[in-house]
C-alpha cells in the first residue's frame, strides 16, 4: 500500500476480530436496568415530577465490560428518546478526570449547538441544561470519576436518562439506580472465547475452558484476550494456555495475568510498538502515530495495529480513516510495562518523534489550502510523499478526525514540560490549520483553549512575546462574545508582557484594545485616552495608516461621549492622514463620519458641505456602497434642512445604487471577521 497521510481504505479484520465487541450475556442486569427506569423514584414518591433526569448507574472494575453493558442498553431504549444518545468520556485513558468544561462542550457539539469559545464550567453547564429542558434525550457518560462531574452535566428534566459507567458509587447524587458488575456467567464466558478460538476447542475439553473462564473470573477483557492468544495459535489446546496462566501464579489481577502472559508471546517489534502507545495522545492511535512512537515505516505500522487489534489488544474507531484506541482497561499495564522496559530517554525520544510527525501533518494540511501561495507550495514539494494529503478534502477529513487526538497531543506535549520548543510548534501549526480548514469563528472554541496552553508554555519559560500574543488572543475571544471586564483585564497584561518584550506591535495593539474594551464598557474618556496613547505611537514609528485609523478610533470616543467638538478635530485628522496615504475610499467615510458629528453638534449646513464632498470622493473610490451610505446619509442632512423632495432623490439614487452593487456581487462589502476589542 502506498505510504500517504490519508488512508481511506479503513481497518481490515479477521472474522473474529470484527464480531468481538458484539454483546452478549448480561440479561439480568439489563432487564433490571430497564426496569429501573420506569421505577418510581424517592422523589416522586408524593406523585411529582423527579426535577432532574434519572441516573443509573453501572459500576465494575476497568475491564468488567461496563461499557459494553453500557452502549447495550442504550441501543435497546435508545427508540424512547427521539432527541437523540449524547455521549461523552469523563477520564482520559491514564485516569485523569476530564473537565466538566471539556465534557460539556461535547455534549453541546453533539446537539450541533454554538458553545461559546472561554466559557467557564458553570456557564456551560448551563447552557447545556437548558438546551436540554425541552428534550428528550439519553446520555451516557463513560469512565466517570466522581459524583461531581454527573451532576454538573444532570438535566433539569425527566423527560431525560442519564447513564453514567464508574468504577464505584456515585455518593452525593439522589436517587442513583446502580448496577454492580462482577465476571459473566459461565455460559456467556464460554461463548465469548468460542468467537475467537471456534467451537471446537472448547467442546473437545470443556473442563479445560471452564478452568481458564475460572482463572479470569470471567472478566471480559481477560476473556478477550485469551481468545485472541488462542485464535493466534490454531494448534494450541485450551488447556496449554490454561496451564502457563497457572504457572504464572496468583500475583495480580486475572487482567494482568493474562495480559501480561500474552505480552510475553508478541514478537519484540509488535510488544515494543504495543507498549508505546501507551503514549498515544488520548489513547487514539493511527498508522502515523504508531510509525513515529515505534520509529518504523507507515506499512509495519500498519499491519501491527491490525495485528494487535486481532489479538483484542486494541480496538478499531469507527471511523472513516484508520483508528484505533488503547481500551481503558489496557492503560495502565501498558503504561507500566513501557516504564519497566523502555528507558525514559528512549520514551522522551518516542514522545518527540510523535510530536515532531504531527507538526510536519499539520504543515501539509495547511500548505494544501494555498495552491498559489509559491511558499507553501515549495514547503509541499518538499515534504516526503507519506506526509502529504492529495487534496484539501482530504486534510480537512483528517483535521476533523483526528481533531481530538491533536488538541490532546497539544495538552500532553504542554504537560511534558521538557518538549516545550516542540509543543510551541505543534500549537502554531496546529491553530494555522484549523484556521485554514474551519476559519477563525468555527474553531474558536478549540483554538481557546490551544491559546490558553502557549499562555501556560510562554509563562513557564518566562517568554513575554510569546505570552503577549496569547493574551491578546485570548482578550480578543472574550471580547467577542460579550466578557469585556475580562477582556480588559487581560489586554492589561499584554501590554505589561508587551512591554517587557519591547514588541512594538504587541504594545499598540494591546493599547489600541484596552481602548476598545473602555469603549464597550461606556467609560469614553478612558478610551480616547488609550486611542490616544497607541496614536502616539504609532506617529512615533511613521505608521501613517493605522494612525489615520486611530484619529478615528478616538473621534468616535468623543462622539459617544458628546464631546462634539473634539470628535470633529479628530475626524478631520483623520481624513487629513487618509488623503495623504492615499486611501480615497478611508477619506470619503471619514468626511461622511465628520459630517454625522457636524449634524449631532447643530450644524447642519456645514454637515451638507461635507457630505457633498464625501459623496465626491466616493465616486473617485468607484465605490458603489460607499457612495449609497453617503447618499443616504445627505438625505437625513436634508431632511433636518428642510428639503424632504432633495431627501427622497438622493435616497432613491442609494436604493438604485445598492441593487446595482448586489447585482455586480451579492456578496461584496459584507463584513468579515474582526478583531475583538479593536474596532469601536
Amino acid at each position: 500500500m502506498t505510504d500517504q497521510a490519508v488512508d481511506t481504505g479503513g481497518v481490515q479484520l479477521s472474522g473474529h476480530a470484527a464480531t468481538r465487541d458484539q454483546f452478549l450475556g448480561r440479561t439480568r442486569e439489563l432487564k433490571e436496568l430497564r426496569a429501573d427506569i420506569e421505577r418510581t423514584g424517592l422523589d416522586t414518591l408524593t406523585g411529582r415530577k423527579a426535577p432532574r433526569a434519572r441516573v443509573l448507574l453501572i459500576a465494575g472494575r476497568p475491564g468488567s465490560g461496563r461499557t459494553a453493558l453500557a452502549e447495550e442498553l442504550v441501543r435497546q431504549v435508545a427508540r424512547r428518546y427521539p432527541d437523540g444518545v449524547l455521549r461523552t468520556r469523563l477520564a482520559e485513558p491514564d485516569g485523569t478526570p476530564v473537565p466538566v468544561e471539556r465534557a460539556a462542550r461535547d455534549l453541546l457539539a453533539a446537539l450541533d449547538l454554538p458553545a461559546p469559545a472561554g466559557a467557564d464550567e458553570d456557564e456551560l453547564a448551563a447552557t447545556l441544561r437548558e438546551a436540554l429542558a425541552d428534550r428528550r434525550a439519553l446520555i451516557l457518560l463513560d469512565d466517570a470519576t466522581g459524583a461531581d462531574q454527573v451532576d454538573a452535566l444532570l438535566p433539569d428534566t425527566p423527560e431525560c436518562l442519564l447513564v453514567a459507567v464508574s468504577a464505584g458509587p456515585l455518593t452525593g447524587i439522589a436517587d442513583v439506580r446502580p448496577c454492580t458488575l462482577g465476571g459473566l456467567d459461565t455460559k456467556s464466558a464460554l461463548d465469548l472465547l468460542t468467537r475467537s478460538t471456534g467451537s471446537v476447542r472448547i467442546t473437545v475439553d470443556p473442563r479445560a475452558a471452564e478452568g481458564l473462564v475460572e482463572i479470569c473470573q470471567g472478566q471480559p477483557a481477560a476473556l478477550i484476550l485469551a481468545g485472541g492468544w488462542l485464535a493466534a495459535r490454531p494448534q494450541a489446546a485450551v488447556s496449554d494456555l490454561a496451564k502457563q496462566l497457572h504457572a504464572e501464579g496468583d500475583e495480580g489481577t486475572p487482567l494482568s495475568r493474562v495480559f501480561g502472559l500474552v505480552h510475553a508471546t508478541l514478537p519484540t517489534p509488535a510488544a515494543r510498538t504495543l507498549r508505546l502507545l501507551s503514549l498515544a495522545p488520548a489513547g487514539l492511535a493511527d498508522p502515523h502515530t504508531a510509525a513515529a512512537l515505534a520509529g518504523c515505516s507507515l506499512s509495519a505500522a500498519r499491519t501491527a495495529l491490525d495485528d494487535l487489534t486481532a489479538l483484542g489488544l486494541l480496538r478499531a474507531v469507527d471511523s472513516p480513516l484508520p483508528q484505533y484506541e488503547v481500551p481503558a482497561a489496557l492503560h495502565p499495564l501498558l503504561r507500566a510495562a513501557a516504564e519497566a522496559q523502555e528507558r525514559p530517554a528512549e520514551l522522551q525520544l518516542a514522545r518527540a518523534r510523535m510530536f515532531e510527525r504531527t507538526v510536519r501533518l499539520l504543515q501539509s494540511c495547511r500548505a494544501v489550502t494555498e495552491p498559489d501561495n509559491p511558499q507553501a507550495r515549495e514547503k509541499l514539494q518538499g515534504t516526503p510523499r507519506g506526509l502529504r494529503f492529495p487534496t484539501r478534502a482530504a486534510a480537512a477529513e483528517w483535521l476533523t478526525v483526528r481533531r481530538p487526538a491533536l488538541l490532546a497531543a497539544a495538552r500532553a506535549a504542554v504537560a511534558d514540560g521538557e518538549l516545550d520548543t516542540l509543543a510551541r510548534r505543534l500549537m502554531s501549526q496546529l491553530v494555522r490549520a484549523m484556521v485554514a480548514h474551519f476559519g477563525t469563528q468555527e474553531a474558536a472554541p478549540d483554538l481557546y483553549g490551544v491559546h490558553r496552553l502557549v499562555l501556560d508554555v510562554a509563562e513557564r519559560r518566562d517568554l513575554p512575546r510569546e505570552k503577549a500574543a496569547a493574551l491578546l488572543n485570548l482578550a480578543d475571544v472574550d471580547a467577542r462574545t460579550g466578557r469585556t471586564a475580562e477582556a480588559l483585564v487581560r489586554y492589561r497584561a499584554a501590554l505589561d508582557a508587551g512591554r517587557a518584550a519591547q514588541d512594538p506591535y504587541a504594545t499598540g495593539r494591546a493599547m489600541e484594545s484596552v481602548g476598545g474594551a473602555h469603549l464597550e464598557l461606556g467609560d469614553y474618556e478612558r478610551a480616547a485616552d488609550w486611542y490616544g496613547r497607541a496614536l502616539a505611537q504609532r506617529l512615533a514609528r511613521d505608521e501613517r495608516a493605522d494612525a489615520a485609523r486611530l484619529y478615528g478610533r478616538i473621534a468616535t470616543a468623543h462622539t459617544y461621549a458628546g464631546r462634539y467638538g473634539e470628535a470633529q478635530r479628530a475626524w478631520r485628522a483623520a481624513a487629513a492622514g487618509h488623503r495623504k496615504n492615499g486611501d480615497v475610499a478611508a477619506h470619503a467615510r471619514a468626511l461622511s463620519e465628520l459630517a454625522r458629528v457636524q449634524e449631532y453638534a447643530g450644524r447642519p449646513e456645514e454637515s451638507l458641505h461635507t457630505c457633498e464632498e464625501a459623496l465626491e470622493w466616493a465616486r473617485r473610490a468607484e465605490d458603489t456602497r460607499l457612495q449609497a451610505a453617503v447618499r443616504l446619509r445627505l438625505a437625513d442632512t436634508l431632511d433636518h434642512l428642510g428639503d424632504p423632495t432633495a431627501a427622497r432623490l438622493h435616497r432613491g439614487e442609494a436604493g438604485r445604487l445598492l441593487e446595482e452593487a448586489a447585482q455586480e456581487d451579492p456578496l461584496a462589502g459584507e463584513p468579515g471577521p474582526q478583531s475583538a476589542g479593536t474596532q469601536p
